[in-house]
């Protein structure tokens, strides 16, 4: 399932690495005024034809700028579409009008000059077709809009072009208008059918069209809005109940709280549920004044919330679901237990089990939703009536992932339970605070809800649940952050991520993001740690634990079949755009060169 996402993520990230506003205009200018217009003094090697040629550049330099301004404010007025995307995609249409026009002044100066204006009207129909394509496949304006965006730069251009043919040449401009007037159809033609093809294949194999699902991801990928492709997940989704767990610590009033939604924060950026994990936290904070915090439950992608409107009813059911008195006055001490390269931590309050897994430093990833079912079974075996159970995810690098059969992880969490069961409950203390370190942000794998510490005393016992907002870990980190922590006066300690994909598809890469470490200064990480730890450690008070287990009904959420096969549908349609381009447009430009022919 990452994998199928992270694909798409790379082809989208490919299509916006795009040049700063004033590069591009720069570059539009040295193409226009030194290669385009001075290339014709080749043709004209006299003071007037230097002359012609420098203000025959300046010319189609200012026409592409106010052609490109009137696109970006007047025609499309496309969140996309701004000043230096329409500049940019200029730039991208001179390259390709440059080598036509290049070859034009090469054979003009060879044969006649027919040969130089017959090779530009042949890059002027090819622009138009490059424009064609880009607006109809990702603007969603009105249709009409969008072909006067892919016209007006391009036949301003033209203009000035046959402006200079008729002070230099005198040629007949009626010669040409047949072509002027053909090319832009047959630009649309292919271009509509290209792009068609495409459509109707996702239609196809995964009943969805592949254009507006482009769309819709570009606006989010480029203008960070996510309504358009909420509003597809809403349609392309389905109900599930959604079930909420959570341990909450009480003093004079609620101290802090560990939520696990059966939710998995994705699928990416700020789509579905992807914040919801920071939003969860700041919520409750608000409503509670308290500390909380939100790792990754047991689960997959097969529960991603379909939007914003669905995090919500989350979060609104969770806050409503709070207001409970905590009561169990007693805890055991953290206790850890280690089988087959799995790790299992536990602590029980009252008669609740908290326990968490982890495979580190072997990559954990995603853990099969049967594991909480199977933990909550092994609970009730031991008299407990409540499990909050969390998948660590702390752990990744570049191998496979480990084969972890259900049966050994319940091995596990048993022998865990029993060891935390046998030992002595005691009162305990409980201290929370949390960290936003400014040096971090969404690119270096850092999300908003920063970092939190929960630090428990039992008896002498004084341990921390660390919990970092982030998509998982570079592999090794881990244990730095259990080692420091214990030189730092923590008798045990753990470290989980929140999983949250709002760190990804904003940076470019492999994955698509940066596991916690990657690309943060890893000192200064442990510098946070440290002292939010220390500094939940130095606000202990005596509290009482309560778990809650609460089911939101009929959440639309996108399934992982369905989230798979619209990633996967990116991948098809690029190869499926690339065994098509060549006989589509190859049959355009025969048809072009058979019209010039006759000119």
């Amino acid at each position: 399932m990452n994998h199928s996402i992270n694909k798409a993520v790379k082809h989208y990230a490919s299509l916006f690495f795009l040049p700063t506003f004033k590069k591009a205009l720069a570059a539009v200018a040295v193409l226009c005024i030194s290669v385009v217009g001075l290339s014709t003094f080749a043709l004209f090697s006299s003071i007037n034809g230097l002359l012609a040629s420098l203000l025959f550049g300046v010319s189609l330099f200012a026409a592409t700028f106010v052609g490109d301004y009137v696109i970006s404010k007047s025609v499309l007025r496309d969140p996309i579409y701004v000043l230096r995307r329409t500049v940019a995609l200029s730039l991208f249409g001179w390259l390709f009008w440059l080598v036509f026009i290049l070859l034009g002044v090469g054979f003009g100066s060879l044969f006649t000059l027919w040969w130089w204006i017959k090779l530009c009207l042949l890059g002027f129909a090819a622009v138009l077709t490059l424009r064609f394509v880009v607006f109809l496949a990702t603007s969603s304006v009105p249709i009409a809009r969008r072909i006067m965006a892919s016209l007006l730069q391009p036949f301003l251009c033209v203009v000035i072009f046959m402006l200079f043919w008729i002070r230099l040449m005198s040629i007949n401009i009626l010669q040409i208008l047949p072509f002027l007037l053909i090319a832009p159809i047959a630009s649309y033609v292919s271009a509509f059918v290209f792009i068609r093809i495409v459509d109707r294949l996702g239609k196809r194999v995964y009943g969805v069209p592949a254009m507006p699902i482009f769309r819709a991801f570009m606006l989010n990928w480029v203008v960070a809005l996510n309504a358009p492709f909420e509003e597809l997940l809403e349609n392309l989704g389905e109900d599930e109940d959604v079930e909420v767990s959570f341990l909450k610590f009480d003093s004079s009033q609620t101290k802090a709280a560990i939520i696990v939604p059966l939710v998995h924060p994705g699928p990416f950026k700020n789509i579905g549920s992807s914040l919801l994990p920071s939003l969860l936290k700041a919520e409750f904070e608000k409503k509670f004044n308290c500390e909380a915090c939100v790792p990754l439950g047991i689960l997959g992608h097969e529960l991603d919330l379909a939007s914003q409107t669905q995090n919500h009813r989350i979060i609104d059911s969770v806050l409503a679901s709070a207001e409970f008195a905590a009561s169990s006055e007693t805890a055991s001490p953290m206790v850890k237990a280690t089988e087959g390269g799995v790790t299992a931590v536990c602590q029980v309050f009252g008669k609740t089990a908290f326990l968490s897994f982890t495979l580190a430093p072997e990559t954990t990833e995603d853990l099969p939703q049967e594991l909480g079912r199977i933990v909550r079974e092994e609970a009730e075996k031991f008299g407990l009536d409540c499990a909050v159970v969390v998948n660590a995810h702390n752990s990744i690098d570049d191998t496979e992932l480990m084969d972890v059969s259900l049966d050994a992880l319940r091995a596990v969490a048993t022998a865990c339970l029993k060891k935390a069961i046998s030992l002595p409950a005691r009162p305990f203390e409980v201290g929370a605070a949390t960290v936003f370190p400014k040096e971090f942000s969404l690119k270096d794998g850092m999300g908003s809800g920063g970092i939190t510490a929960i630090v428990i005393k039992v008896a002498e016992q004084k341990s921390a649940y660390v919990v970092i907002d982030g998509n998982n870990m570079i592999s090794g980190l881990r244990e730095k952050i259990l080692s420091a922590l214990a030189s730092s006066g923590f008798d045990e300690s753990e470290v989980f991520t929140t999983d949250t994909h709002a760190v990804s598809a904003v940076v470019l890469g492999r994955r698509g993001y940066h596991p916690v470490g990657e690309a943060m200064n890893q000192e200064l990480l442990m510098r946070c740690i440290i002292d939010v730890a220390k500094s939940a450690a130095s606000r202990l008070e005596s509290c009482r634990a309560g778990c809650k287990r609460i089911i939101v009904p009929k959440v639309r959420v996108i399934g992982q079949a369905r989230l798979e096969s619209l990633s996967l549908l990116v991948d098809t349609a690029l190869k499926k755009a690339k065994q098509i381009v060549v006989p589509i447009f190859a049959l355009e430009g025969l048809l072009l060169i058979l019209l010039l022919a006759l000119l």
